[in-house]
């Protein structure tokens, strides 16, 4: 069993998730990730093993989007991803249990996240981990994606 840290991004430390996923193809996402990060709306954590960048996940407390955020009630899981040659090893189950933990202990109700259609895997993940009711399924300039939503109380 290898082990392993979870623990909370400081954005010092932003430039080292291009560990994890290509920064440079999404300018645009890299930077308002990073300015949410800084303004507090972002809180982000990183699954590292032997100190090298793995995986992370975020959490977002205000968005535009009510499906995503209600202020004190709803909070938005954004961004989990795992490193492409780390998948398939139950990585993203960690991170998502800590996520999911760690909205329940700042007493949020509920928690969203939107996923790709064709993401099956993540599918698959996210409804093994109570993610069931689904609130929208739509397009965006990345493709068809669905929104889906977990009670925590």
């Amino acid at each position: 069993m290898t082990s392993y840290q979870i623990k909370k991004l400081h954005p010092k430390d932003y430039y080292k998730c291009s560990n994890i996923w290509d920064m440079e193809k999404r300018p645009k996402m890299a930077k308002m990730f990073y300015d949410e990060l800084v303004s507090g709306n972002r809180v982000t954590f990183i699954y590292l093993e032997n100190n090298e960048f793995i995986g992370e996940g975020s959490l977002v407390f205000r968005t535009k989007d009510p499906d995503y955020t209600i202020p004190d009630k709803r909070i938005y899981l954004s961004r989990m991803i795992v490193k492409k040659e780390y998948r398939n090893r139950g990585i993203g189950g960690i991170i998502l249990d800590y996520l999911i933990d760690y909205a329940e202990k700042l007493g949020y109700e509920e928690i969203a996240l939107g996923v790709d259609t064709d993401n099956l895997n993540a599918r698959h993940l996210y409804e093994k981990k109570g993610f069931t009711n689904v609130l929208f399924i739509g397009e965006d300039e990345y493709g068809e994606y669905v929104k889906l939503l977990k009670k925590l109380k």
